[in-house]
């Protein structure tokens, strides 16, 4: 078994030496290898592969074809429009921002591309000079979020992205209602300075047509949120601030051929999802820590988080056994790291695995000790913590890339893509559907069905006075006292109806006459 694997025509490299697997564990997994190469490839023959939601999984394929496409034309032509003032605003300004509304891969692939690629500071760089618009995200259903950006947008400088599936998301459209109104109150008509990723026919498509927003993009019902940054989804917020899309479908694409090997032992990702499958025994009994020695990839482990957790958390298989399956992701960036959870990993409990990602090329060379540079301080501290860790016996993955660009970030999230849906096989789940992200859903929905009743009840009782307990009683709702104490509390301290005051350990809330 060959430790390291190695593309000698990017330089992108994955040694797994650190993970102390032997070759007979490796052998030992030549049932589940066949079935997850035999299983990759129905899924890129078109089967459906979600059957829950009766939907095949396409992101893998649409890439490929993508760059050739009509639609990524169409997008380079719009973004191109607009970032050379031929495509203004409805007050006939020049657009220098654009806001990205929308949630989960929505909103997490773009920051993670634009924190790459364009770095934290750029938006205080002058658009004009970069030649691109600045970017702005709202992923949040969060009144700071919103009041945070209008207090730096120009209404009439300012273009609107909503992306949505189906339209229905709540956070992104509570964003998009809200800013509305805020057009609405300053005369400005919001349509016009809009435009919507969806899908055909969804919600949202019919609003952005009856709104006369300035542009309507299609989204494929068969790629989910968490893989989309390689589709439409990531491609108009990074034309619009001068990412070379292109490329990064490039490296892609590029890992896509790379992770198709048919030798699992030439394949990065069938070894990436045995060394996860092997480290947990199967269930996902080690943390997976990821650690990019690169402050450009500081939101890489909170991308991966939700690609790993929301395709691997699962409580049933697909046969509908109880099996509670999943694999905890945190991290945050190498050298600082060591000043924060790094203590643990070295010294605390051994139940993780860490995934060291290492950009060799430095943005530059910074001297501050005769001709050692701030990059080379990185890597030895990046040498000397894998050491440390593999002295104390805990395991490692090394990643390796030559330059962060667009064609190294496409292969990194490929790699992980594949991964994932390579180590669902492993495990017999359904990687591309999310029946907990429902239930909360459905939860959600509940409590805000209680807000109408209890708000009915407040309306009719001007003057009633009483704990939580008792409001929960005279709504006949004695199965919800926590969440009327909730509903009570925010409805204090946001002007609403009620007022409150502390009586001994509990608050007294009274309705307002």
């Amino acid at each position: 078994m060959a430790n390291m694997l190695l593309d000698p025509s990017t330089g992108f490299s994955i040694d797994f030496g650190g993970m102390g697997v032997a070759p007979a564990e490796i052998a030992g997994l030549r049932e589940k290898f066949a079935l997850a190469s035999a299983e990759m490839k129905k899924i890129e023959a078109g089967e459906i592969k979600n059957p829950d939601e009766k939907r095949k999984v396409t992101h893998f394929t649409d890439r490929a074809t993508y760059q050739r496409s009509e639609l990524f034309a169409e997008v380079e032509r719009f973004a191109a429009g607009v970032r050379a003032g031929k495509i203004v605003s409805s007050a006939g300004k020049r657009f220098d921002a654009v806001v990205v509304n929308g949630i989960g891969g929505s909103a997490l692939g773009p920051q993670l591309m634009q924190f790459a690629i364009n770095g934290p500071y750029w938006n205080e760089l002058s658009a004009e000079r970069r030649g691109a618009l600045k970017i702005y995200f709202l992923d949040n259903t969060d009144s700071a979020e919103l009041v945070d950006l209008l207090d730096v947008m120009d209404p009439e400088a300012t273009l609107h992205l909503v992306i949505s599936k189906s339209g229905g998301t709540k956070e992104t459209r509570n964003n998009m209602i809200a800013l509305e109104n805020h057009y609405a109150s300053l005369g400005i008509p919001f349509g016009p300075n809009a435009v919507a990723i969806t899908m055909k026919g969804s919600e949202l498509d019919k609003h952005a047509h009856d709104n006369s927003f300035l542009a309507v993009f299609e989204m494929a019902e068969s790629i989910g949120g968490r893989t989309s940054e390689t589709s439409i989804v990531g491609h108009v917020p990074a034309a619009l601030t001068g990412v070379d899309f292109g490329k990064f479908l490039d490296g892609a694409c590029a890992m896509d051929k790379w992770t198709r090997a048919e030798n699992p032992e030439d394949n990065p990702a069938m070894m990436l999802a045995a060394m996860w499958y092997l480290a947990g025994n199967g269930k996902g009994d080690r943390n997976m820590v990821i650690v990019p020695y690169s402050d450009r990839l500081v939101l890489l482990s909170r991308y991966l988080q939700q690609l790993v957790m929301e395709s691997l958390g699962k409580e049933l298989d697909r046969e509908g056994k109880t099996v509670h399956q999943g694999l905890n992701v945190f991290g945050n960036k190498g050298g600082t790291d060591a000043h924060a959870f790094i203590q643990q990993l070295n010294d605390g409990r051994d139940d993780f695995f860490a995934t060291f990602i290492e950009v060799l090329a430095d943005s530059r060379r910074i001297p501050v000790s005769g001709k050692t540079c701030l990059g080379d301080y990185l890597h030895g501290f990046l040498a000397g913590l894998n050491k440390a860790l593999l002295g104390k016996g805990r395991r490692t993955i090394m990643v390796k890339m030559e330059r962060l660009s667009e064609f190294s970030l496409g292969q990194v999230i490929a790699l992980y893509e594949r991964t994932v849906a390579l180590y669902a096989e492993f495990i017999n789940i359904n990687a591309f559907h999310q029946p907990g992200v429902q239930a909360y859903k459905l939860a959600a929905n509940g409590v805000l069905e209680l807000a109408g009743k209890l708000n009915e009840f407040i309306g009719a009782n001007p003057g009633f006075s009483g704990s939580a307990v008792d409001f929960s009683t005279r709504i006949g709702m004695t199965d919800a006292v926590s969440e009327v104490a909730g509903l009570l509390a925010k409805a204090a301290l946001n002007g609403g109806a009620v007022a409150r005051v502390a009586s001994g350990a509990v608050w007294k809330y009274t309705v307002k006459k």
